[in-house]
């Protein structure tokens, strides 16, 4: 066999293996690209079961222990068409029972997963104010915003572990829908437009959460069986938690109280 032969048996034998090489990465890059695509197309897991007939209840009151702070007023004459309430909403107690206290179930519900909701919550603006002041919201349900006042706000949300955004809001326009990816608690949101406006979101991974009305109390129903954390949270007073165990139809009484000072 001459060099020339050669030469072109070694150029044959190199472009054979380069056409190999090509077609086993094209089929990796093929897998690895189904396999990303069977990732993005997998549905959400299933909703862990609860038994309807096992279910139990928590409730309570949260306390305010001391002499309640004078709400602070809220000047609103930088725009003619804000007719709302004029004080602040920062801590809310009346005869000793603490209002805007988000509590849920922090720990114990271990790997349950659970449905998000078809049905938006809502949030209203009017008088220039946030309604409700506090709320709670599952990761991945629609909040839905709404304007009533003859005036622009600028929702403003500003997270620590879920997406930032902004958005304006003219009077008469249609609601603005939102969701959040993640767990965060007590999530700031403010109107740019009208700095006094404020309130938060609590995104929580369940349904089993509730918000203490003007009395003080709360009620978080359909929990299954078990051992539970749970937690109180205030915008200015902090966390308090506590320990509960609930048997199968048991409704437990869990009370809290935060101390004035706390802030």
């Amino acid at each position: 066999m001459n060099k020339k032969t050669s030469w072109k048996g070694l150029v044959s034998v190199l472009a054979l293996g380069g056409l190999l090489l090509t077609v086993a990465c094209n089929k990796n890059t093929e897998q690895s690209s189904n396999t990303t695509a069977e990732k993005e197309a997998a549905p959400a897991p299933a909703a862990t079961p609860i038994d309807p007939a096992t279910v139990a209840t928590v409730k309570g009151a949260v306390k305010f222990d001391g002499t309640a702070p004078k709400q602070s007023k809220i000047d609103m004459s930088q725009d003619p068409a804000c007719k709302g309430s004029n004080e602040a909403e920062t801590i809310v107690a009346s005869g000793g029972d603490l209002a805007n206290v988000f509590v849920y179930v922090k720990d114990g519900l271990g790997s349950r997963t659970f449905e998000v909701p078809k049905d938006p919550v809502v949030l209203d603006q009017s008088g220039c104010k946030y309604h409700p002041h506090v709320m709670g919201v599952m990761a991945g349900q629609t909040v839905q915003i709404k304007n009533d006042d003859q005036t622009t706000h600028n929702i403003h949300p500003t997270p620590k572990d879920n997406r930032e955004w902004n958005e304006s809001q003219p009077p008469s326009s249609p609601a603005i829908e939102k969701n959040f990816a993640r767990e965060e608690i007590m999530l700031p949101v403010k109107c740019n437009q009208h700095p006094w406006m404020k309130m938060y979101i609590s995104v929580v991974k369940s349904p089993f959460y509730a918000v203490t009305d003007k009395s003080g109390k709360y009620e978080i129903k359909g929990l299954p069986p078990g051992d539970y954390t749970i937690a109180f949270v205030h915008e200015k007073l902090g966390e308090q938690d506590q320990k509960v165990t609930v048997a199968a139809k048991e409704t437990k009484t869990v009370d809290q109280s935060f101390k004035a000072g706390g802030e």
